[in-house]
């Protein structure tokens, strides 16, 4: 389809509903396509798809995917009852749709994307608990390109998950269907951030959704009823430490299976981040495992510090990493910094005196800057 309209841009539900298939088959297809370079992809949200180049050559000719180039939801049945050991593996770095890499890890014996995906496939819902910062988000997104994602609080609504009225340019009232109405038709997967943050009377409009009736009906939308399509699935994210968070017995019940995630400090050191700040962070998780700490820093901390060393120096990035730190731990955090470091004090990075005006670089003006451009 994309071959007979190449300078349209076209969603999943476009193709589906001019193809007749279901949302879930062409969404397999047209990853499949873009994975091939056989179709370009564009949209981090609803992902819409163009046809390129190899695009009509694809059209007229079955070609079979190597190994690894697509996930287990792509493959026959038959494929996705192979023995593990005998499954492609994606052990590379990768990019997610905000062009971030994510660096697989291992979970029950194959890497973390792998397993997600045969839980996919299988309809088990999963959630994921750790500390902020763990990669808990980038490890859904890099293994469901098709992600649509809730950043759950205190304030989520039920209209938030379904859909409410807003008014149109004309001054009427439409219905804007929300993300898990939209992950139900189109059948794509769904992740509810921070969810125990979320009221449970808010939650209890999805689980209809995760069961074996996999249908909601909208009340505030003339009762309308929404079936999920195949491939539609959820999965949640909780931060244990988090003011607030309350993991309840009906959430809990929900996701049969429950993964831990944590930083991966040897994914730090292969990142080059500094040895003796990743030694700090390990040496304050094994202190907060141990309760006589409350926190320390996560891989998305130790990355922080290295964007921030590269551009104001070491002594700044200690002490920015002292200074994130909440105020009852920031002694603890110091303490290891200057035994592992080295430094004789460490605080947090704070403004000093005002500085000469001779010493000061002024910043060039958006006129000169502009005109500087321009020859």
């Amino acid at each position: 389809m994309l071959a007979d309209r190449p300078a349209d841009t076209l969603t999943i539900g476009d193709m589906a509903r001019q193809l007749g298939h279901s949302h879930g088959a062409v969404r397999n297809a047209a990853l499949t396509l873009v994975r091939r370079g056989e179709a370009d992809q564009s949209g981090t949200g609803q992902p819409k798809f163009r046809a390129n180049a190899k695009t009509a050559a694809a059209a007229q000719t079955a070609v079979i995917s190597p190994p690894g180039t697509h996930s287990p939801r792509a493959q026959p049945a038959t494929a996705r009852t192979t023995p593990a050991a005998a499954t492609p593996r994606q052990t590379g770095p990768i990019r997610r749709a905000g062009g971030q890499l994510y660096h697989p890890r291992e979970l029950a014996d194959l890497p973390d994307v792998e397993a997600l995906n045969r839980l996919r496939d299988a309809d088990v819902p999963v959630l994921l608990y750790g500390p902020p910062g763990t990669g808990k988000t980038s490890l859904v997104e890099a293994a469901f390109p098709d992600l649509l994602t809730v950043a759950g609080d205190g304030d989520t609504t039920v209209g938030d998950l379904i859909g409410e009225y807003t008014q149109d340019d004309a001054g009427g009232y439409v219905f804007q269907y929300g993300p898990l109405v939209t992950a139900m038709t189109e059948g794509r997967a769904l992740l509810i951030d921070d969810a125990t943050l979320i009221s449970p009377k808010v939650l209890a409009a999805l689980y209809p959704a995760m069961d074996g009736r996999r249908q909601i009906q909208v009340k505030a939308h003339k009762g309308e009823t929404i079936k999920a399509e195949p491939g539609f699935y959820v999965v949640a994210g909780h931060n244990p430490g988090v003011h607030g968070a309350v993991l309840t017995e009906a959430l809990a019940s929900r996701f049969s299976v429950q993964i831990q995630i944590g930083t991966d400090y040897d994914l730090a050191l292969a990142l080059r981040i500094d040895a003796r700040v990743v030694r700090v962070a390990r040496h304050l998780s094994r202190q907060v495992e141990l309760g006589e700490l409350g926190w320390a820093p996560q891989l998305r901390e130790l990355l922080s510090y290295q964007k921030t060393e590269a551009v104001l120096g070491t002594k700044a990035a200690l002490a920015n990493l002292v200074g994130i730190a909440p105020v009852e731990d920031r002694d603890a955090v110091a303490d290891a910094v200057i035994k592992a470091v080295g430094v004789k004090e460490v605080a947090p990075l704070t403004l000093g005196k005002q500085l000469p005006a001779s010493a000061v670089r002024q910043p060039p003006s958006i006129g000169s800057a502009h005109r500087g451009r321009s020859r």
